[in-house]
């Protein structure tokens, strides 16, 4: 079941309470039980909530984020800038509002690296970018969705793990490395497309799994 889907308003408190309480428990029961009574509910709760463990407190606060990332930019109203300065705009917002909650994210990876966890972190990013491709105002439902994102995919990953480790005020320096991978993913759209244009006359056939997900589309 989609967390996104099944999170409560009371949920979304104890999730928020949750974040100030991982950089001294971890993602446990502990911090769990700490949030819960912060919130005025009884820490023995804690045994019903989330029953997958840390992995399932993470996902949660990670729907959480994006749809706070969302409603930061829809409050921005980033309709006056392209497609690829909204992105930069929305990743940049995230970032900001999650500052306060570097050590958690830190944790948070942590437990999505361990190998039962894998499929759940691919799914988590995903969905991250999925959202930042919305708030973007992205609609396609072509072959370009599955390469968007996958590129999105890579950039984002690489640039959280950087701002993990920025120590600049406004993440400036995250700012500009995402300048600079954006830049990276531009160009390889226009090589993309270059080869795409020549592709009838060069005769160059499209992968079979690539022809999967274009007829699914």
């Amino acid at each position: 079941m989609n967390p996104c889907d099944t999170m409560l308003a009371d949920d979304e408190a104890v999730i928020r309470a949750l974040l100030n309480e991982v950089p001294f428990n971890g993602w446990t029961r502990t911090a769990l039980r700490r949030a819960l009574a912060a919130c005025n509910r009884d820490p023995d709760d804690a045994a019903f909530l989330f029953p997958g463990g840390a992995a399932d407190m993470i996902e949660t606060w990670a729907c959480l984020a994006d749809r706070d990332m969302e409603a930061a930019a829809l409050a921005a109203d980033l309709a006056a800038y392209r497609t690829p300065a909204r992105v930069r705009a929305i990743i940049s917002l995230r970032f900001e509002q999650n500052r306060p909650h570097r050590d958690a994210i830190r944790r948070a990876i942590a437990v999505l690296a361990l190998p039962q966890n894998a499929k759940r972190a691919a799914t988590i990013t995903a969905r991250t970018v999925d959202s930042i491709w919305h708030a973007a105002g992205d609609r396609s439902a072509d072959f370009a969705w599955y390469t968007k994102r996958a590129l999105l995919g890579g950039v984002y990953t690489s640039t959280l793990l950087f701002w993990l480790r920025d120590t600049s005020d406004t993440d400036e320096d995250t700012i500009a490395f995402l300048d600079r991978r954006l830049n990276n993913v531009a160009t390889i759209g226009k090589t993309r497309k270059a080869i795409t244009d020549k592709r009838p006359k060069l005769r160059i056939p499209m992968p079979g799994f690539m022809r999967t997900w274009a007829e699914r589309a």
